[in-house]
């Protein structure tokens, strides 16, 4: 990957709803040549897809927790079990094992804190191999989703 593709994939960040012709402009190539990079950086996954980031708050979802898992145990079953489990809860947008404790944080994006608090007490508290969940709110975003350094 050279500086031209690390441009392809900044302007991408930025919009990725660029037609061909707009992104091979803004990294000054002929179409041809910045289309070809395009599938190569699609075909390598370098580029793994294209979505659109919704805003929360308009869509009702203005209630957001970290909670931070602890498992009991971390053996290969357990950490299998819990991961499905967790990917089986639509209101836990965000998931990342950690090393060392906690084991997890999960982030839970709900409409209010009663929603939260059924959320965690019917399927957060019953995920299986869970010692400890812990949670805090999030107040306020400061960075969220930027687009990865060149």
């Amino acid at each position: 990957m050279d500086a031209l593709d690390r441009k392809i994939l900044t302007e991408l960040q930025q919009d990725g709803r660029l037609t061909i012709t707009e992104l091979a402009a803004r990294v000054q190539l002929s179409v041809s040549p910045c289309h070809r990079r395009l599938r190569d950086l699609e075909r390598t996954g370098a580029i793994r897809g294209y979505r659109a980031v919704v805003d929360p708050p308009a869509v009702g979802l203005n209630f957001e927790a970290l909670v931070f898992a602890t498992l009991r145990w971390e053996d290969r079953d357990t950490v299998s079990t819990f991961e499905e489990a967790v990917t089986a809860i639509p209101h836990v947008i965000q998931a990342q094992r950690l090393f060392g404790e906690p084991d997890y944080l999960l982030r839970v994006a709900t409409t209010d804190l009663v929603a939260y608090q059924q959320i965690y007490d019917q399927q957060l508290a019953k995920l299986p191999g869970v010692q400890r969940l812990t949670s805090t709110l999030v107040m306020k975003h400061i960075v969220n989703d930027r687009p990865l350094p060149e």
